[in-house]
């Protein structure tokens, strides 16, 4: 960590990753606990030699480096002081005199949670905002079954018989697809022999006994309220845009499902096609549908997603599912295994639910082990919108999926990016324009605007800090670069106009794109000569409409000649530019 680095976590004052303590002379107690609450949670920063004094900071500096530092990694390799031996690592610097001793606390493994203190589990810490927050016990359960090896979903539950637990209709559903993908001996063995093949039931004590997940997936209604006294979603529907809605405005469609992820799933299947941008029609028995919705493998994968990894040992909480007019939210019980950043490179995860994962997987219900959030975000860019936003939280516990349907590359930032001189492939004009929008940007959320490798992501960044679009803020994230800004903010203020304005310094490029302007570049996707262009859209005057519609989309090179060195050749004719190919998929999009 370097001393700006340092200057920049007092000047933040504290937060989830970083605590401060003033530790002069000896390791306060409270010390311990946030050892406990960053190794429960996402890891941080823990400074000694820095006084607080309300939301005031001080740096006093550590008299006894060697006691404090010694006594705090001792207590830290005692059984009896910390259950679990976190892995520290721990630096010393000196600013203006004083010794500043850093310890960074990484988060330990999910198999190694909680992490407490003498010896005493209800003494396990979660970092939630600035704060360490002793666990309540619904927290420390939470902790301790995903620290199971055994998943939760595979235990064996002796109280229902393996003949009559499941909802036939559901079996019935699932075996007809299943049959469909992987045809052959499955087809003769029994309901109750079949679901014994696939690991739903098992043998205990030379009897057949279901599992939790064979409960879950295929239970009667009845089964599946006594193993899960809560939802297994909550569906709303609320006709305004999320910024226009306050929580006390009720829903304008609401179900609450309680049946099996099956029974679920068809449900929410029914409530989406209802409102999807295309109505389509299910046949629930095939499931084939005769022309899906732009957005369907989004839904379905986040759906799914939603079904497959929620926390089904929480009682307390209840996933839900809301549709917005703007933007869809998908929020579970139980966080994800990985980081983020994780979950956005390929390979195979861990994860809570595998046999209920698996159940879906084999009926094309997911996309293959490792790829569904990869699958969401590249059909939801496939649709030209913002990168769905991933809150991962591990000190609650919950895992949030946001798909907003804010455009990314839109007209607007097309025409800004004309502007300003830049002529940039797909992805990175995508890239860009994310920071454009946010101001910066992370190697993380390149990747969710690319769905590239880490190693391409930082290609790309390089690329865009080499054409002076982008500078480095610090390792991982990018800003756009300072004399860009002013020229951005300036071009925002203007999306009042019925039509964004391309500005530049030489001010005489096109104020706006006019209706007709917009259909001659429609009609130029091939070369087109001037009378061809003019008699298309009955232009009269050719000197008025080369003035006034052709040459400033020349200008601007949202169209050009195919004789550009022979510009009164009798053969000329009239293209889009390869950059103008955006925004007929814009144009296009928003026509959908």
């Amino acid at each position: 960590m370097t001393e700006n680095e340092i200057f920049d976590l007092l000047n933040q004052h504290e937060w989830k990753d970083v605590e401060f303590k003033e530790a002069r002379t000896a390791v306060p107690k409270s010390a311990y606990e946030s050892v406990s609450a960053f190794a429960n949670t996402e890891g941080g920063h823990l400074v000694f030699g820095v006084k607080k004094d309300g939301s005031e900071f001080e740096i006093v500096g550590v008299i006894d480096v060697d006691k404090v530092q010694n006594d705090f990694i001792t207590a830290l390799r005692q059984k009896d002081k910390i259950n679990q031996n976190v892995d520290v690592k721990e630096d010393i610097y000196t600013i203006e005199n004083n010794d500043l001793i850093i310890f960074y606390i990484p988060e330990v493994s999910r198999d190694k949670k909680p992490v407490y203190l003498n010896n005493t589990i209800t003494r396990s810490f979660l970092r939630k905002g600035a704060c360490d927050v002793k666990c309540t016990q619904d927290e420390i359960h939470r902790l301790l079954r995903d620290a199971s090896n055994k998943r939760y979903d595979s235990d064996a539950l002796s109280d229902f018989s393996s003949e009559t637990f499941y909802d036939e209709r559901s079996v019935r559903w699932y075996r007809n697809i299943f049959n469909q993908k992987q045809p052959g001996r499955h087809e003769t063995l029994s309901d109750p022999e079949f679901l014994l093949e696939w690991g739903f039931l098992k043998e205990v004590s030379d009897k057949i006994i279901p599992t939790r997940a064979a409960i879950l997936f295929f239970g009667k209604a009845r089964h599946v309220r006594q193993i899960l006294p809560r939802a297994i979603v909550d569906y709303q529907r609320i006709n305004t845009k999320y910024d226009d809605w306050i929580p006390e405005k009720r829903w304008d469609d609401r179900e609450v499902f309680e049946e099996n992820l099956i029974q679920t799933w068809l449900g929410l299947l029914e409530k989406y096609s209802r409102i999807s941008e295309k109505p389509f029609s299910v046949d629930v028995s095939t499931m084939r549908r005769g022309d899906n919705p732009p957005d369907y493998i989004t839904f379905r994968e986040s759906a799914i997603n939603l079904l497959m990894h929620q926390d089904y040992g929480d009682h307390t909480r209840m996933p839900v599912i809301q549709f917005f007019n703007d933007r869809t939210i998908f929020k579970n019980p139980g966080d994800a295994f990985v980081t983020v950043d994780e979950l956005l490179e390929p390979g195979t995860k861990e994860v809570r639910n595998p046999t209920i994962v698996s159940a879906f997987r084999r009926i094309g219900l997911s996309d293959q082990a490792g790829t569904g959030i990869r699958s969401i975000f590249q059909s939801w860019s496939d649709l030209g919108n913002v990168p769905p936003i991933v809150n991962n939280n591990k000190s609650d516990k919950t895992f949030e999926l946001v798909l907003d349907k804010e455009k990314l590359l839109s007209e607007e930032q097309v025409l800004f990016q004309k502007s300003i001189g830049v002529h940039l492939s797909e992805i990175h004009a995508k890239v860009f324009a994310y920071a454009c929008q946010t101001g910066r940007i992370s190697l993380t959320d390149i990747k969710a605007v690319t769905n590239e490798t880490s190693k391409k992501c930082k290609e790309i960044a390089d690329y865009l800090e080499i054409q002076v679009l982008l500078e480095w803020a610090d390792p991982s994230n990018l800003v756009v670069a300072d004399h860009l800004q002013a020229k951005w903010v300036a071009n925002k203020a203007k999306d009042s106009e019925p039509s964004p304005r391309i500005v530049s310094d030489e001010t005489k490029l096109i104020e706006k794109i006019t209706e007709a302007q917009r259909e001659v570049i429609k009609f130029c996707t091939v070369p087109k000569s001037m009378t061809e262009i003019q008699e298309k859209f009955g232009f009269g005057n050719r000197t008025y409409f080369k003035r006034k519609t052709l040459d400033p989309l020349l200008e601007v090179d949202l169209l050009k000649m195919t004789s550009p060195d022979k510009p009164k050749a009798s053969n000329q004719k009239y293209v889009i530019s390869e950059d103008t190919f955006r925004l007929l998929k814009i144009w296009d999009n928003d026509n959908e």
